[in-house]
């Protein structure tokens, strides 16, 4: 792993359950020795990415941040587009939204509107969605370059439930499916109870950029629902492909040839 890649993992750690880090906790967490945490630290402090207490000496996201996602947000607006039409959807279903973007780390989570409901499921901001596990995942894989689909069947698949799709004949038939359905279906993949639908947002291109989903507790779900939820999903990811470029892009489905 180079300096510039332990630098940037480093900032994976920094959550919103978990935005501070003192010196010893985060080396230990990352693997690194405590002299080389700290020189990688001084280095990202210096750009403006992390900030360091003048009190607790705890370490913290700095504002750096901010300005690159702004640059960033202006020239691809994803969620000054997409954020209005997920809160409609959280109103229309009562349900927990999540938006997610494929880059850099994987699919990442980058906005959430929780359900307003005492049992309801949550996701936080900037978890990394497991392409073989959720719903997101496989819809977003359902739209997906080959080389990237070909990669995740031969990896070694991780079970987090019993019902995750670890073998490759039935992840790449989920994918199959999700494709020709315009979606897809998460029945406890990743957390048990746990039940979701999602719809792939693409690009130009006709690849998937991110996807948007639907969560709820397994107990809530009905066929009546569920149809409710898949189309608003669909009918999401379509606005947000459509504002984004002007048109609705033609997708592209995985292949696995």
């Amino acid at each position: 792993m180079s300096t510039v890649e332990k630098a940037i993992s480093l900032l994976n750690f920094f959550t919103e359950e978990e935005p501070e880090w003192g010196l010893s906790e985060i080396a230990r967490q990352a693997q690194f020795d405590k002299a080389t945490t700290r020189r990688l630290l001084v280095a990202l402090a210096s750009c403006g990415l992390v900030e360091q207490h003048t009190v607790t000496r705890r370490y913290q996201l700095g504002a750096g941040l901010l300005r690159l996602a702004r640059v960033r947000e202006s020239h691809f607006p994803l969620l000054q587009v997409a954020v209005p039409i997920i809160r409609d959807v959280a109103t229309s279903t009562n349900e927990t939204v999540h938006l997610s973007e494929f880059g850099a780390r994987g699919l990442v989570t980058v906005h959430v509107e929780e359900s307003t409901k005492a049992n309801r499921v949550s996701v936080a901001a900037g978890q990394l969605l497991p392409l073989h596990a959720t719903a997101s995942g496989i819809a977003f894989l359902a739209c997906s370059p080959p080389e990237l689909v070909r990669s995740c069947l031969r990896k070694s698949l991780t079970a987090f439930t019993r019902h995750t799709l670890v073998q490759p004949k039935r992840l790449q038939d989920a994918i199959t499916a999700a494709a020709a359905q315009g979606y897809s279906r998460g029945e406890q993949g990743f957390e048990d109870g746990v039940f979701s639908v999602a719809a792939p947002i693409l690009g130009l291109d006709g690849f998937a950029l991110g996807s948007v989903a639907v969560a709820m507790p397994l107990s809530r779900s009905t066929k009546a629902t569920t149809d409710r939820h898949i189309q608003a999903v669909r009918n999401a990811s379509e606005k947000i492909a459509t504002r984004l470029f002007g048109e609705l892009p033609t997708p592209k489905h995985a292949s696995f040839a």
